[in-house]
């Protein structure tokens, strides 16, 4: 496992230098979900804050609650949150949200794939996706202070759905 983690964190730090960036079309994304497959595409004409994380990250663990609320207080406007897990064992993640529920979709990537997409640096990172597929921001990191200025972006990205 520790391995794995390694590994992953590892391709996450060494990837390529060029990073995705607003105005981009979203990459692609489909991955298991709890009972059945998440996908990016069925979430279209949605703001869609994807999230990627993982059971060893201490951040990740302080953003739930905060995405919790934003799920709840958001979700009536259109917006849906996606936090995918790259934990190289599913067991792991399962004890993550055992401690720490998520009250919006979740999605699992044991292989890797979709963050090396997405071309994610960090955990915990979120990217920003607007109703037509855009990415409208990308973030690395989960700090208090800057959980104003995710939520003002998420505002803003809804003011356009109307």
């Amino acid at each position: 496992m520790k391995y794995a983690s390694l590994l992953l964190a590892a391709l996450l730090c060494c990837g390529s230098a060029s990073a995705l960036e607003s105005g981009e079309p979203a990459p692609a994304l489909e991955v298991a979900g709890a009972s059945a497959p998440v996908s990016l595409a069925q979430l279209k004409g949605k703001v869609v804050y994807v999230d990627f994380w993982a059971s060893w990250c201490a951040p990740c663990k302080q953003s739930f609650p905060w995405m919790n609320e934003m799920q709840a207080k958001y979700g009536p406007r259109g917006f849906q949150i996606l936090a995918v897990n790259v934990d190289a064992r599913r067991a792991d993640a399962d004890k993550f949200l055992a401690e720490v529920p998520a009250n919006f979709l979740v999605g699992f990537d044991a292989k890797g794939d979709s963050p090396k997409r997405f071309q994610i640096k960090g955990m915990p990172s979120s990217v920003l996706v607007g109703p037509d597929g855009q990415v409208l921001q990308v973030h690395t990191g989960f700090r208090p202070e800057e959980r104003k200025a995710q939520e003002d972006a998420i505002v803003a990205a809804l003011a356009k759905l109307k």
